[in-house]
């Protein structure tokens, strides 16, 4: 049974396409192992579960760290147990398409590759996540036309400007929606002297995260550990308190669109001026990123639909690349990389 099968190992989530069906599988990138013996307990869904809740017999933890794989027989098992929650043993020997951050080194592109070999698959293209970004967000990224996409996701940020199927200038940087959870983390452990997990601050951002001021103030309540009495607290956050923390994050991001901006052809950068930016990613629905870039950088920015999908849709969607030539005969070159 010839199918093709696409992968995005994001740094949050792991999310899993099989052509003719579309995206079949979509959980934390989360494992939780005995420390006894190394047996994983859980993976997905029922790891990020036990997160800040398990006994000392038992450790959650997040293999994929910045887009890049920091435990490969953590992830070589998750991607073992994630094919089989979607269902893929009885497809023999597919092909396969994974999604990579733009400037990670051969060495962290090769354990990628491996992980993937592992599970017993015919061979593995490589794509930049700005490219499936963008073609997820349906732009014709082969065209002489430029566009610049933003992949927000939740570990790394991707910046492109794309062209004739390939990348302009890029920026690829460490900085994500987990970043903004940080932010909230240190904030109130600054303010208030309470400890909180990392899934009560991502609920936070959800709920209250904003990087432009509010237009009107909104509620939030975290519960933690006073680092003074040792005891259970809980405290009310607002949005206009947060929003200056996260802001400086956004603002980071932000310098890294005019750098990019700076540096591409005058003629691509006429494209972009009319079409405007392209947001893609979780991290892009962060309320008023949108707004904040727009006012930097003196262009329209466009948030995606479903731009948490964009990456693993592009990978999709790029599966009928395979095979095809490297470069065609009106100069576009092919987004995906050699198999391997």
């Amino acid at each position: 049974m010839g199918v093709d099968i696409a992968i995005d190992l994001g740094t949050s989530n792991t999310r899993i396409y099989i052509a003719g069906k579309g995206k079949l599988l979509d959980e934390p990138s989360v494992v939780t192992i005995n420390l006894d013996n190394d047996d994983i307990i859980a993976v997905g869904s029922d790891s990020y579960k036990m997160m800040g809740r398990t006994s000392e017999r038992l450790s959650t933890m997040e293999p994929i760290s910045g887009g890049v794989i920091s435990d490969f027989y953590l992830v070589e098992n998750m991607i073992k147990i994630q094919f089989g929650k979607a269902r893929i043993g009885k497809i023999v020997k597919p092909r396969v398409v994974a999604c990579i951050p733009g400037d990670i080194t051969d060495v962290e592109k090769r354990a990628v590759v491996n992980s993937i070999l592992s599970i017993g698959v015919r061979n593995v293209s490589l794509i930049e996540a700005s490219k499936a970004a963008a073609i997820g967000a349906g732009l014709d990224i082969r065209s002489a036309h430029g566009r610049l996409i933003m992949d927000i996701g939740g570990g790394t940020t991707d910046i492109a400007v794309l062209s004739l199927g390939d990348i302009s200038v890029s920026r690829s940087m460490k900085i994500g929606g987990n970043s903004f959870d940080e932010e909230i983390i240190k904030y109130v452990r600054r303010k208030y002297n309470l400890v909180i997990g990392k899934v009560t601050a991502q609920k936070a951002k959800f709920e209250i995260g904003a990087v432009v001021k509010p237009d009107e103030e909104k509620k939030y309540t975290v519960k933690g550990r006073n680092t003074v009495t040792g005891l259970p607290q809980a405290v009310e956050i607002t949005n206009t308190e947060v929003y200056e923390e996260l802001r400086e994050v956004a603002l980071t991001i932000t310098a890294q669109v005019q750098d990019v901006l700076e540096e591409a052809p005058p003629e691509l950068v006429s494209d972009i001026y009319k079409d405007g930016i392209v947001l893609t990613g979780g991290g892009s629905l962060l309320y008023g990123l949108d707004k904040l870039i727009s006012e930097q950088v003196k262009i329209d920015v466009h948030i995606a639909d479903n731009p948490s999908d964009c990456v693993i849709n592009g990978c999709g969607f790029a599966l009928k690349y395979i095979g095809q030539e490297e470069i065609d005969e009106n100069g576009s070159v092919n987004p995906l990389s050699m198999p391997y």
